[in-house]
């Protein structure tokens, strides 16, 4: 499926602020087999006295700007075409959860991709004795590990509700996960923690979703937005696999990848720093439009 994406994010600053930095993952990936990108441009207003793109270590696009006099607002504009490639459903071929260490220790390499990143804690997720409980009830016995990413996604689905309101962006995992409820970065946190804490590594993916209207409504222009996902490696044959707990289904070719890491502040579409005073208001716009059925 090939997309036209554009997205919008403003910032107003309740004061100019003198010295503004922010490091931006807003660029569609290129990943071989999965998604081909053939163009994608981000234009940011006004024009930063330091721009640099450079890769992180996981081998996202980083784009990072500065301002070094009074800027009052700041806009990031991505426009990019991307095709998502389809896939046929893989067959299982996944060692049993028991066994699935012995092929993580295999792999333990300097690697981006190498499993044992994604093993251990990282800043917003951390072992939670509630959640790791959980995970293991919705194993079915003798599972294997593709089996046991799915069993835990659709599990998450039906015990959390998502709910725009309930949190923010800094709320932490075993809240949301205590509450039930959440949007799609906290169900992706919870997931990403059941599944370590029963020795599959995961990991964080942000990117964007297709979304459908409502039968017989209009699509409206801007109402898409950025989405949460979770990757989960699955032993040496089938490697890494994707599934987004928030609608209960593999991440197939509705799913436009723009970062992967171990949680949501290795991926963070805009990170910064100014120094000013007051608040700052910010919107965002965002459309992912398919060019073929």
């Amino acid at each position: 499926m090939r997309y036209d994406i554009r997205l919008s994010i403003d910032y107003a600053y309740a004061a100019p602020s003198d010295h503004l930095r922010n490091l931006l993952r807003l660029l569609p990936a290129e990943i071989p087999g999965r998604q081909r990108v053939w163009t994608r441009r981000l234009t940011v207003t006004p024009t930063p006295e330091e721009r640099r793109d450079l890769p992180d270590f996981f081998g996202n696009w980083m784009t990072s700007v500065a301002w070094h006099h009074p800027v009052a607002e700041a806009q990031f504009e991505l426009s990019a075409r991307v095709d998502r490639l389809a896939a046929p459903e893989p067959l299982d071929l996944s060692p049993p959860l028991h066994d699935l260490q012995a092929e993580i220790t295999a792999e333990m390499t300097l690697s981006p991709a190498a499993p044992h990143h994604f093993l251990g804690a990282s800043p917003r997720v951390t072992p939670c004795s509630e959640i790791t409980a959980f995970a293991r009830a919705a194993c079915p016995r003798n599972a294997t590990a593709a089996s046991a990413v799915a069993a835990i996604g659709h599990a998450l689905y039906h015990r959390m509700t998502f709910d725009a309101e309930a949190t923010t962006v800094d709320t932490p995992m075993r809240e949301a996960f205590v509450n039930r409820r959440g949007v799609c970065q906290d169900f992706t946190h919870v997931m990403i923690a059941a599944l370590r804490g029963i020795g599959i590594p995961a990991g964080y993916v942000s990117g964007f979703l297709r979304t459908f209207p409502p039968p017989g409504e209009p699509r409206l222009e801007g109402a898409d937005a950025m989405h949460a996902w979770v990757r989960a490696w699955a032993g040496r044959e089938m490697g890494w696999i994707e599934y987004d707990p928030t609608n209960d289904q593999p991440a197939g070719e509705d799913y436009i990848t723009v970062a992967v890491g171990r949680d949501y502040d290795d991926v963070a579409p805009v990170r910064g720093a100014l120094r000013s005073a007051g608040g700052a208001d910010t919107s965002q716009s965002v459309d992912v439009l398919p060019l073929e059925d």
